[in-house]
């Protein structure tokens, strides 16, 4: 049914709901998880996969700590470090490798919000063709 879940994460206490989701719903689908996270730092928007800095190391070093995570838990993972815009990325990483379901967590920003802070999730969902979860953070 899932095949590939990709999952995206921003590196907040909420992305602890959409990983504990995806556990249970790969283990059931059997499926494989790719973790994406975005880096959108000065560093990152700038000079891309070349970044060096203090974020793009702890970024790292999140993703290979959830992605180990999956896999002590009996899940093939992989981990994707993207640099740029959020939902540019994401939806450049779906449209070029293509995936089952794609995974989300929201902060469940209202109206205002979402105009100025930019809406990701309701960007991504909109231009791409698989199944999006969309899962508000508490």
């Amino acid at each position: 049914m899932y095949d590939t879940i990709l999952v995206t994460l921003d590196g907040t206490p909420s992305d602890r709901a959409i990983i504990e989701h995806i556990k249970q719903l790969a283990k059931l689908a059997q499926s494989r998880v790719v973790l994406l996270h975005v880096a959108d730092g000065w560093a990152a928007r700038t000079y891309g996969p070349d970044a060096v800095s203090p974020e793009i190391a702890e970024d790292t070093a999140y993703l290979e700590k959830v992605r180990a995570e999956f896999q002590s838990a009996g899940i093939l993972a992989d981990a994707e470090l993207a640099y740029g815009q959020p939902a540019d990325e994401i939806i450049k990483w779906v449209q070029q490798k293509g995936c089952s379901l794609l995974a989300m967590s929201t902060h469940g920003h209202r109206f205002l919000a979402d105009l100025f802070l930019g809406a990701t999730a309701t960007r991504v969902r909109h231009s791409i063709g698989v199944p999006v979860l969309l899962l508000r953070a508490k």
